[in-house]
């Protein structure tokens, strides 16, 4: 939203918030308009002055805060295009009213395979198929088309809001989920599955190099024995919901780090998509380093200097070396990979031009 805003485009954010989502700050369910969602909502809007551009859906989408039902029908009618980021938005009055309706596939892989499968559906009743997974259609990536023309695009950053800055900590960080919200899902005879099912595969990392490593993990108390195994191989995890709380506190943890080590879903890596992450492009922006597992992205971006992929245990050992031995050099190199590839300036402007719109 900032990226289109920055081009000169007037934005207008729509969200829903059911019932079910609302608590208090204990956790408790409770009404719209005692809850902390709503709250956090009204902060985040008024810290990137969005006021009076934006609606949030409440009800079932009978009744919004922000702009008004019929107001923002008005807008989205009057619109050049609707970006609904993985379907969320699912109300109908809405989605008609668009004269494009575009679908925003930040996830690549789990929708398609769905679909395929018959077991969902998040794409249809949209113009136009938009996905970060850039290696979308090659013989070797494995997220399937379903039938529809997708346009790739990678991620965009505003980098007015993400400055480079000096180094400050010591430490390999990341922000992650060890699930996330999805099953692993079978398709034709393989099995695509989570983090965790790569995670364990680099549980041993620590024992083999000197440097600190730490994740900010939402890490569920039904995995207990993973949480055991990872502190027990010497990674320091802490709560995301305590170093990452809101944009603020994320953005302080990833400059306080030296460097980002990532490890991917199961699903981007065995399917070869070319994801990358929207994380590790702030890391880029704030010059700090980035040592990430390898999605397809190796074959989209230059690496080896301020991006280093890896594949195995022994990779990751020395791409970390190479990161701590050398980091002045890699991060002015990540700034560079930022401004050249990330910039929302850029990438927004070819998104417009591949969807047709001036």
């Amino acid at each position: 939203m900032l990226g289109f805003r920055r081009l000169g485009w007037e934005v207008i954010l729509i969200d829903r918030l059911e019932p079910e989502m609302c608590h208090d700050g204990a956790g408790r369910a409770c009404p719209v308009n005692e809850s902390l969602n709503l709250s956090y909502f009204l902060d985040l809007v008024a810290r990137f002055g969005l006021e009076g551009h934006f609606a949030l859906l409440y009800d079932r989408g009978r009744r919004t805060v922000g702009l008004s039902k019929l107001d923002l029908l008005e807008r989205v009618r009057r619109s050049a295009l609707l970006l609904n980021i993985m379907g969320f938005l699912n109300e109908e009055e809405i989605l008609e009213a668009a004269p494009l309706r575009v679908f925003l596939d930040i996830d690549p892989g789990f929708g398609q395979m769905w679909r395929m499968l018959e077991l969902a559906d998040l794409f249809s009743g949209h113009d136009r198929h938009v996905t970060i997974a850039e290696n979308m259609g090659r013989s070797d990536c494995a997220v399937p088309s379903c039938g529809l023309d997708w346009l790739v695009t990678r991620q965009p950053i505003a980098l007015d809001y993400w400055p480079a800055m000096t180094r400050s900590g010591n430490q390999f960080t990341s922000v992650a989920s060890w699930r996330g919200p999805y099953a692993p899902v079978e398709y034709e005879g393989r099995t695509y599955g989570l983090r965790a099912h790569e995670f364990r595969k680099f549980v041993g990392l620590p024992l083999l190099t000197e440097l600190p490593l730490e994740v900010a993990l939402e890490i569920d108390s039904a995995d207990a024995r993973d949480l055991a195994l990872l502190e027990a191989n010497g990674w320091r995890v802490v709560d995301p919901r305590r170093v990452a709380r809101d944009p603020d506190a994320y953005q302080r943890y990833i400059a306080g780090s030296l460097a980002e080590f990532s490890v991917a879903k199961n699903m981007y890596v065995q399917s070869k998509s070319g994801w990358f992450s929207d994380r590790s492009i702030c890391y880029l922006a704030t010059g700090r380093p980035v040592v990430a597992q390898d999605t397809g992205f190796a074959e989209l971006y230059p690496t080896g200097e301020g991006l280093l992929a890896f594949t195995t245990v022994e990779e990751a050992r020395d791409a970390l070396a190479n990161v701590h031995g050398s980091w002045n050099r890699h991060s002015r190199a990540a700034r560079t990979l930022a401004e050249d590839y990330f910039d929302s300036t850029l990438v927004l402007a070819d998104l417009l031009s591949a969807l047709g719109v001036a």
